[in-house]
């Protein structure tokens, strides 16, 4: 999607700012005992009160109206029976559709006692999606947000997963540009044009350099198995910079 008008760029600001809300409503709800089916049931009930539809069941009949991933599933997992336990690591991944429009926005919970190394992690997560938004302009290749992501990465002494990409986003949930490197990719030549839509969203991890799958058709798992997170925003690329649409408000 490419923004053309402000009516548009009104709208993916609203359900920008619907699903933002949506997540941190998930994660001040998040604590040992609570299922991932309450927590999603809590997720889907901002939205439907906001007028809004989870993308993933909207577009791919997805078993829930969020994603969320526990501890070795990093993507995709679906909200059931689990119990959260404190020490675990939660990712929690929103996406939705209101009027037309597409926003999506995820972001990884320690759930406390969790390890030094674990607060580390969280903490250089959000510090690597950051690094990757500041590379956000028009004309910009867009393989300087993987090659900024990959230098932090490296000297920081993490891996990251390099099968699961950003995405272009607006009238749907995946579109061109598609398949966005957050890792240093020298077959990307694209480059970033004014009102071009994507989300920023690397997969930074404590060894792990790839997702697979498991027993069902949906949760993606780190191989090798690792201690991952995962931070998105959507993302408007404007002559003043990035113009990140998915804060709550």
């Amino acid at each position: 999607m490419t923004l053309n008008n402000e009516e548009d760029l009104l709208r993916l600001k609203e359900i920008g700012r619907i699903c933002a809300n949506a997540l941190q409503t998930m994660g001040e709800a998040l604590e040992p005992g609570i299922t991932t089916a309450e927590l999603d049931a809590i997720g889907r009930k901002v939205l439907e009160e906001a007028g809004a539809r989870s993308a993933p069941e909207l577009c791919y009949q997805f078993p829930g109206a969020t994603c969320i991933s526990v501890n070795e599933e990093i993507a995709h997992g679906i909200p059931g029976n689990r119990v959260i336990k404190a020490g675990d690591l939660v990712n929690i991944d929103v996406s939705a559709e209101k009027d037309g429009i597409f926003a999506d926005t995820g972001a990884s919970f320690p759930v406390p006692p969790v390890t030094a190394a674990i607060d580390r992690l969280c903490r250089d997560g959000k510090r690597a999606m950051w690094v990757g938004l500041k590379q956000v302009r028009p004309d910009q290749p867009l393989a300087a947000i993987g090659n900024a992501i990959g230098d932090f990465a490296r000297k920081n002494r993490y891996s990251l997963v390099t099968n699961l990409a950003s995405h272009g986003i607006g009238r749907s949930l995946h579109e061109e540009p598609t398949e966005i490197a957050t890792w240093p990719d020298p077959r990307e030549r694209r480059r970033m044009t004014d009102g071009m839509v994507f989300t920023v969203e690397p997969f930074l991890s404590m060894g792990a350099q790839w997702a697979e799958g498991g027993n069902d058709d949906w949760t993606l798992y780190s191989d090798p198995r690792a201690p991952t997170v995962q931070y998105e925003h959507t993302v408007v690329v404007t002559r003043g910079g990035p113009l990140v649409v998915t804060l709550p408000g």
